[in-house]
């Protein structure tokens, strides 16, 4: 099978070094080498950044309206081409094709927040803060900023970023995922063909030395990253230390509370969606079940039911509602935490490695949907992110004990109750220490005008992404007194000028 291969983007050019050091990307569902993707130097990202610096300073001083135009460009661009981005996510990724639609639908999002920035930048003004003199403020472009994106979400998460920081006047490095780069590149595309002036989004692809060049470079002002903990805490730990803004987002290990007097059908349903959706590759996963024991095995009864209907297959398939892990290493891993938690005593209900999937080749990275009941806290397949199809149910006896487990969790990201007791949402959505919070939603993942993040350690850094917080991570504020003195000192004729 011939190979693409697939090099870095400067600017609106691909770039024609050699590379010293490359990657393999496979077909997840088949196992298979599809590219081969050049890693970048630390030379290289030097290079870029200082490429990308040339076009901060034009792209900053452009005009918020023609900045607005090339956004609005590029959403209709981005709307016109989804379908084949989707594609290349299935093919690259291993999700499905509507979840892959889905994925850039909730990028689009942002995108139309970001066309709006125009209002959110004006700043404020206070007129004879003292006497004849005003104040104000402005908000200004950081310069070039970094983005860093993980596999599992390779066209929505550079969508949280990108847009809301070149609506604000920034020049853009991103680094997507090597395991799924070729969305981006596209996507990348779309900002040329919208206009935007070259060296104002650059692609550079890589591993840890990439990742290391850009924390380091002090031309670069801010790092977004999206990734697992460790990860996270090394990209804000070596980014502060070099003097830049981070927000760096970890890992999740999400908690659904069901309370006795929830609808059942729903939180079964919902259980099964946000259990297994996208293989369970998502920081907003549900991965934990907390069930009261009086409706346990009821609502284990219906989610069982429910998994006997899922297809898992290869992700162009008709009616595939779960496709392949995305490595071969990976899932290798997540099979491994489901040998330790049968080991380790849970009640294995429904096996994944058992079973047949439609589509693909025995050599693809299938792990079919997994459920255990009676999960102690201090098994692996509780404690850790397991980051694939693998739903643990822990029994508890109260609202109080599942609110424990929950705020005593190292994890903060997302966390939902299911219940028809108004008041019972009201104390857990106050009382949880839970950075997003979803009330008889399985997947409480915010909207674009608000910001998205956890808390503890699912979040590095003080900022959110996207939203009002976004804008501001985007950008520095400039505070300006001023004091000019009225046209009787003589000075200035204010007056309309006169042909005498």
């Amino acid at each position: 099978m011939v190979t693409a291969h697939i090099t870095h983007l400067v600017g609106h050019s691909s770039w024609e070094g050699t590379s010293e050091r490359t990657s393999e990307i496979f077909n997840p569902a088949t196992g298979e080498v599809i590219a081969t993707l050049d890693l970048a130097s630390k030379d290289l990202v030097d290079e870029i950044v200082a490429k990308a610096a040339e076009a901060a300073k034009t792209w900053g001083a452009i005009s918020i309206a023609k900045r607005t135009r090339v956004l609005f460009k590029f959403r209709e661009l981005l709307e016109e081409r989804k379908g084949e981005i989707a594609k290349t996510i299935v093919r690259e990724h291993g999700k499905t094709y509507p979840d892959a639609i889905g994925e850039i639908n909730r990028g689009l999002e942002v995108v139309e927040f970001a066309c709006g920035a125009g209002h959110i930048l004006k700043g404020g003004y206070s007129e004879n803060v003292s006497t004849n003199i005003d104040a104000y403020s402005i908000l200004q472009p950081l310069g070039v900023v970094g983005v860093i994106s993980p596999f599992n979400f390779p066209a929505m998460v550079p969508l949280w970023f990108v847009p809301v920081a070149i609506a604000t006047g920034n020049a853009v490095i991103i680094k997507p995922s090597e395991k799924d780069p070729s969305a981006t590149m596209e996507i990348a595309d779309l900002w040329r063909e919208a206009g935007l002036p070259d060296g104002v989004m650059n692609v550079v692809h890589g591993d840890a030395e990439a990742v290391n060049a850009l924390l380091d470079n002090p031309t670069v002002k801010s790092i977004s990253f999206v990734g697992s903990t460790p990860i996270a805490r090394h990209v804000y730990e070596r980014g502060v230390a070099a003097g830049k803004r981070v927000q760096a987002l970890g890992g999740a290990k999400n908690h659904m509370l069901v309370l006795p007097d929830a609808d059942l059908d729903l939180a079964a349903d919902a259980a099964v969606n946000a259990g297994f959706g996208a293989a369970g590759e998502r920081c907003m996963a549900i991965s934990v079940l907390l069930a009261v024991d009086s409706i346990a095995d009821e609502l284990i009864g219906k989610i069982t039911e429910r998994m006997a209907t899922l297809k898992t297959g290869e992700g162009m398939g008709e009616g595939i509602d779960m496709g392949p892990l995305v490595t071969k290493a990976h899932l290798d891993k997540v099979r491994g935490y489901v040998d330790a938690g049968e080991a380790a005593g849970a009640e294995l209900v429904v096996d994944g490695r058992q079973g047949d999937w439609v589509g693909g080749t025995k050599e693809g990275f299938f792990l079919l949907p997994t459920l255990f009941d009676k999960v102690t806290k201090d098994m692996s397949i509780y404690t850790d992110e397991i980051f694939g199809p693998v739903l643990s149910v822990v029994r508890i006896k109260s609202y109080d004990e599942g609110l424990e487990l929950i705020n005593s969790n190292e994890f903060g990201n997302g966390t939902t109750i299911f219940t028809n007791d108004g008041g019972a949402a009201r104390r857990f959505q106050h009382e949880v220490q839970v950075g997003m919070v979803g009330i008889n939603v399985p997947i409480p993942t915010p909207m674009a005008y608000y910001s998205f993040g956890g808390w503890k350690n699912s979040l590095f850094g003080d900022t959110h992404a996207h939203g009002m917080e976004g804008i501001h991570f985007f950008t520095k504020t400039k505070a300006v007194t001023s004091r000019w003195l009225d046209p009787s000192h003589g000075g200035l004729n204010l007056g309309f000028p006169q042909n005498d």
